[in-house]
């Protein structure tokens, strides 16, 4: 009944989807599913904490890392409530107005982590090619300034293309695949013509994955040059070390981001079960591992929290 109510509709209400198949077990699901939320939030404020406390992490890295942790925590919070209440109360329906908003969110904070990353991959290049200009070249004022433009593109590019959904006339059973609203998800099921929608959402694609991922490659390139130009293999080692965080942060960032969307355009036939974990493995995996890979390979940050931390 609860689909037939939406077959035709221009203010739909649309079903999300728990994990397919296993909807008799999804309280005991909703355990790891907690576990893992309760990680990522308390991980990420912890970072964020020690970096806004502690006058030693007010550096150029320890900002884009605060700025990293509060982008992960936006994202846990934007898909945790529906996820949680699918798994507990079988809470399924969200109206396109809510559905709306929390891809407004989900998105913008999804383009914003790739900015950060970007600016991540900056900061590491100026530090070490040009390690005596890296505090006149990111100085504090420069550093809010590019927080700021990361926010200005998000806005510009996400509102354009949620706003375009508003005139969109839904006629299917508007069962969506995930447990959150997911722009190429929503748009599949619209009846109308969806042609702007799509080129919006390519044009934001580019301007956003397809800069900053260059980008990020370039600034290792320009890396690996010049730690080789090392003559010292110990000064080599410890300037590669210093990367090795950034590159877990981008790797366990786009690679589920972009098996997610090859599931969605060239695995149609792949088990609803497997979409189902993609989506949720892409919005979870970064959040989770983050402050985990940072407070493990960044000495400053580890030392930091075992600070925090009551001892005996």
């Amino acid at each position: 009944m609860e689909i037939l109510r939406n077959l035709t509709s221009t203010f739909p209400t649309f079903l999300l989807t728990g994990i397919p198949g296993l909807e008799t077990v999804h309280t005991w699901i909703s355990i790891p599913f907690c576990c893992l939320y309760a990680i990522a939030l308390s991980g990420n404020s912890m970072v964020l904490f020690v970096i806004i406390t502690q006058q030693s992490l007010h550096e150029p890295m320890y900002y884009f890392l605060s700025m990293l942790s509060a982008t992960d925590l936006g994202l846990t919070v934007s898909t945790m409530l529906t996820t949680l209440a699918i798994l507990w109360f079988n809470a399924r329906e969200i109206s396109l107005d809510t559905c709306i908003i929390q891809m407004f969110f989900l998105h913008g904070f999804t383009f914003m982590e790739s900015g950060v990353l970007v600016s991540m991959a900056f900061d590491r290049y100026v530090a070490i090619c040009y390690p005596l200009r890296y505090t006149t070249i990111l100085t504090n004022s420069r550093i809010i300034q590019i927080g700021l433009l990361l926010i200005i593109r998000t806005v510009v590019l996400i509102v354009p293309l949620l706003l375009l959904l508003k005139p969109l006339y839904f006629c299917k059973a508007n069962v969506l695949s995930h447990s959150y609203c997911y722009h190429p998800d929503v748009i599949k099921l619209a009846c109308s013509d969806t042609r702007a929608n799509s080129i919006f959402g390519l044009i934001d694609l580019g301007l956003t994955t397809g800069v900053d991922t260059p980008c990020i490659v370039l600034s290792y390139i320009l890396i690996i040059r010049s730690v080789l130009s090392i003559a010292s293999p110990e000064e080599r080692h410890k300037a590669f070390n210093t990367c090795v965080s950034h590159i877990g942060a981008v790797t366990i960032f786009y690679i589920p981001m972009m098996s997610l969307s090859l599931v969605h355009r060239y695995g149609l036939s792949a088990p609803k079960v497997v979409h189902s974990m993609m989506a949720n493995i892409y919005l979870l995996l970064p959040p989770v591992l983050n402050p985990i890979i940072y407070s493990v390979k960044t000495k400053q940050i580890r030392r930091a929290i075992l600070r925090l931390l009551p001892t005996k």
